[in-house]
C-alpha cells in the first residue's frame, strides 16, 4: 500500500504496520480479520468502510476520522477514542468487544451498540444522546457528568447510572435496569 487514498478495496488477513496506515485515506474499503496492534493511527480518515472480526486491541488511535464506519465483531479491547477527529463522524459498533475502552469527554449522538460487551468503559463527560445500547453488558462503565438524554438501555444491563450525576431526560430502561439506577441508595428492588 503506497498510495495516500485507497478507494473501493477489499482487505483480508493482513497485519498492517504503522507506515500501511499513517497519513492515508481510505474510502468504501472493507477490512476482514486484519490486525492493527502494532499501529499508530495519525492522520488516518475511514469513509464508509467495514471492519469485521478485526483486532485493535490497545491500539492508539490519534487524529483518525471515521465517517461512516461500521465495526463488526471487532476487539478494542483497551482503546482510547478521545483523539478521534470530531468535525464529521460516525461509527457504529455490533458484536464488538470494547472492554476497557475510553470515550472520555467524546460527542457520540445517535450511535449505536449492539450486543457489545462495554465491561469498565469510561463514558464520563460524554455526550450520549441517543445513543442505542443494544443487548450491552455495561458492567463497571462509568457514567459521570454525562448527557444520555433520549439513550435507549432497555435491552442492556449490569449498569450502574446515577441519575443525579447524569443528564437522563426521556432516556428509556427497562423494569429490570432499575436497579441500576437506585445503586447509590442502597435500596433492595425485587
Amino acid at each position: 500500500m503506497n498510495n495516500d487514498y485507497i478507494l473501493d478495496q477489499e482487505l483480508s488477513d493482513q497485519f498492517f504496520l504503522e507506515s500501511n496506515i499513517k497519513f492515508k485515506d481510505f474510502e468504501n474499503c472493507i477490512f476482514t480479520n486484519c490486525d492493527f496492534t502494532s499501529c499508530t493511527f495519525q492522520a488516518v480518515t475511514f469513509i464508509d468502510c467495514t471492519f469485521v472480526e478485526c483486532n485493535f486491541n490497545a491500539t492508539k488511535i490519534n487524529y483518525v476520522s471515521l465517517r461512516g464506519v461500521q465495526f463488526n465483531k471487532c476487539n478494542f479491547t483497551s482503546v482510547n477514542f478521545a483523539m478521534t477527529d470530531q468535525v464529521i463522524y460516525e461509527f457504529n459498533f455490533k458484536d464488538c468487544l470494547l472492554d476497557y475502552a475510553q470515550f472520555y469527554t467524546l460527542k457520540l449522538k445517535k450511535m449505536k451498540f449492539i450486543n457489545c460487551s462495554m465491561i469498565s468503559v469510561d463514558f464520563m463527560q460524554s455526550d450520549l444522546t441517543e445513543v442505542v445500547f443494544d443487548n450491552c453488558n455495561l458492567r463497571r462503565a462509568v457514567f459521570i457528568n454525562t448527557i444520555a438524554n433520549k439513550a435507549d438501555f432497555t435491552t442492556s444491563y449490569d449498569y450502574t447510572i446515577d441519575p443525579e450525576q447524569n443528564k437522563l431526560k426521556k432516556a428509556q430502561f427497562s423494569m429490570e435496569g432499575l436497579r441500576g439506577l437506585l445503586t447509590k441508595y442502597d435500596i433492595i428492588v425485587k
